[in-house]
Parts: C-alpha cells; structure tokens; sequence
C-alpha cells in the first residue's frame, strides 16, 4: 500500500515526508526534486518569502545508493527563514512574552481552526494551514514522478487564466493539443502560460492588483499523458480515479473547484456534442476522436490524456486587510492583519497540482501492477 505523510509548521525548523509503498529499485535522482521545488518557489506574483527560502531536499532513509530499498523514505526541506523564528516557534517554554495573533483573516483557515482546536493565538493555526506545507507534496510528487517516467508517464501543467484575463475557448484536450513546444514555452514564462502576448496581460492583471493592495485567483489545468487504460475502479465510489483526483485537487490550500475534461461545459451541451467516440485502428490501438471526458470514463482511465482544471480563489492576505474581528476582545475592528504574502499564486499551485497527480497515479499504478521491486512491476505491466 502506497502512503505518505508529511509534518512540519510554516515557520518551523524543517518540513519532514514519510514515503511508504515505493518498489525497491527505483532509481533516485535528487536533483529532479529539487527543481520541482523550484519550480513551485517562482511564478509572477510570488513574496518575499521566495527570496529567502532555497528549497533542497535530504534524504534521511529509505535510499541508498541512489536506489529505494523498499523500505519507508524519510525526506527533509530545510526552512531558511527558521533562524529569525525560533523563539516565536520554540518547541520548549520560553520565558519572554511572545504577542498572540488575535485579528482573523477573513477567507483564511485563522477563525475556523481556532474555533476546532481551541485556541487563542491564530499563530497555532497559520503554521500549519499555511501554503508552506505544499513543498512537501512537491517533493513527494517529484518523488512518484520519478517511479512514474518508467513507464513513460510525463505531467505537465499550465495557466488557463487570471481573474478574467483568459483564453477565450477552452481548449481541445486529444494528444495533438499539447505539442512538446507548447510546455517549452509554459516553463519559460513567468505565469506558465504557452502564450505570450496573455503572459504579458496575465502580469499586468497582477500588477494592477498589487497596486490596489489586492490579490488574484485564476484557473490550472494539469495534463498527465502516457496513462494506461484501466487505472481505477467503479467498483466503490471511493476507488473512481476521479473521486480520488477531486480529493487530490481540493486539498491544495486555495482551491475552490476543479473539472475533469469538458467539465461543467459538458453540462451545458448536448449529449450527442459530448460524447467521445471510440475506434480501433489497424496496429490494434484504441483512440477516441476526442477527449471531453479528459480521460476517464466510469471512475477509470481510458487511455487519452488525463485533463483537470482547477480554480484558485484570491488568497486572504491582503495589503489593505479587510474588516474583521479580534478574538482576544471579541470586538468587530476595522481591518485583518496584513503578514508577508504572495499577490498570485496560481502559477505555483498548478506545480503543487502536478504533484497531486502524480501521487494519485502512483498510487493507482502500484494498485494495478504492484510489486516488491521495481523490476517486479514491470513485469506485472508488461504482461497487461
């Protein structure tokens, strides 16, 4: 069984995965990792936080030699900005008085998690609930992709949109649609957008929001290629590969709604306009004329592309805050708090959901063709 579990505050130390499940086997290549994690630290939009932080990953068990030994793998990421944190942030009691966080941000985790858990300082909650806790699901997804690329299945995503600054028609979701040119283009933007003259208005859509003290929201779409036919189940309502890529997707801090192919397009349209149809070529191969279902039919994969999109919400932190209230007095006041914070965050989250994808293949390839080895699953799948 394929898990994974990670630990770790904000402004803590140190984030900390556990990866359990991997075959033994597997080549590891550290440096694959640590671009991902750099991938996620840039983006238009992005605070003063990226500055400081250099995120590398350290493994501390589970590989050696450049290999998993089958056994759990224990990753770290260094948190740089620890240094100017660790009295605020001491596991020990400490004697000076450190200032309580009392005024909520609207939109933020702040009012409900100190409802759940009890408590009055909003910095209990922050450390965790914070987006910094998405470079672990990057190192770990890195990790799977890794397993992943044995068996030729590559992810990849990119930017549909900024506020209301967009493509204008969604766009078709076969192979053909994602030219190899088309995520050269996505990595060497600034707002992984293929296109450039939206790139420049997707910036300028930023800029105007920082200037107004705002923030952006936006839409991602991720894209797995190479998936095999028959990865998941119908079997239970929790085994639909869509059930567990809805979970996968939602759980990215900010995400507020997420589509499988045509989506919420398809509700609007006609069935006869919907439904891809299916055919069989000479070689022996299976192929639909299109992919509105974005790869999966009945909770399974059918062999196209899997397509997701997914809808990021403005994130709360604002530079002119909102009105609020203050827990400690219980008084409505006129603004939020205001902490170090990103303008736009779409960019990175599309990274964060590649690596949500990711996993959740994983886990479903491991699932379908597992095996103690990697040497062991690559028989099960050769034999499919």
């Amino acid at each position: 069984m394929f898990r994974f579990l990670t630990a770790g505050e904000s402004h803590g130390p140190c984030l900390t995965m556990v990866v359990e499940g991997l075959p033994a086997g597997m080549r590891v290549d550290k440096t694959i990792i640590d671009a991902d994690l750099r991938r996620r630290q840039g983006g238009y939009g992005r605070g003063g936080r990226m500055k400081i932080e250099k995120d590398a990953v350290r493994f501390l068990s589970g590989v050696r030699h450049g290999k998993t030994l089958g056994s759990p793998i224990t990753m770290q990421i260094e948190n740089l900005d620890w240094v100017n944190w660790q009295e605020r942030m001491s596991a020990e009691p400490v004697e000076a008085t450190i200032e309580a966080v009392t005024r909520v941000r609207p939109g933020h985790a702040d009012f409900s998690g100190a409802m759940k858990y009890g408590h009055s300082d909003l910095r209990n909650v922050i450390e965790r609930s914070s987006s910094r806790e998405t470079a672990s699901r990057v190192a770990v997804g890195a990790l799977c992709r890794q397993l992943l690329a044995q068996f030729d299945i590559t992810i990849h995503s990119h930017v549909l949109s900024i506020v209301e600054v967009g493509y204008e028609k969604q766009r078709a979701m076969t192979h053909d649609a994602y030219p190899v040119e088309m995520w050269d283009a996505v990595e060497a933007s600034p707002m992984r957008c293929a296109d450039a003259e939206l790139t420049e208005r997707m910036i300028a859509r930023i800029v105007q929001a920082k200037h107004a003290g705002d923030t952006c929201g936006g839409v991602f779409e991720v894209v797995a290629f190479g998936v095999p036919i028959g990865l998941g189940s119908f079997s239970q309502w929790d085994r639909r590969l869509s059930t567990r890529l809805a979970m996968a997707m939602m759980s990215i801090p900010s995400v507020k709604a997420m589509e499988i192919g045509a989506g919420f397009t398809a509700s609007r349209t006609p069935g006869s306009q919907v439904h891809d149809v299916l055919r069989h070529d000479a070689d022996g191969r299976w192929f639909h004329l299109t992919n509105n279902a974005g790869g999966i039919e009945g909770g399974i994969t059918n062999g196209e592309p899997i397509v997701v999109r997914v809808g990021v919400k403005p994130i709360p932190t604002l530079a002119h805050p909102l009105p609020s209230i203050d827990l400690a007095s219980g008084e409505n006041v006129d603004e939020s708090r205001y902490e170090r914070s990103d303008v736009c965050v779409v960019p990175a989250a599309g990274v964060v959901g590649e690596a949500m994808m990711a996993i959740v293949l994983t886990e479903a390839m491991l699932e379908k063709f597992g095996g103690d080895s990697l040497e062991e699953m690559m028989r099960h799948r050769g034999r499919q």
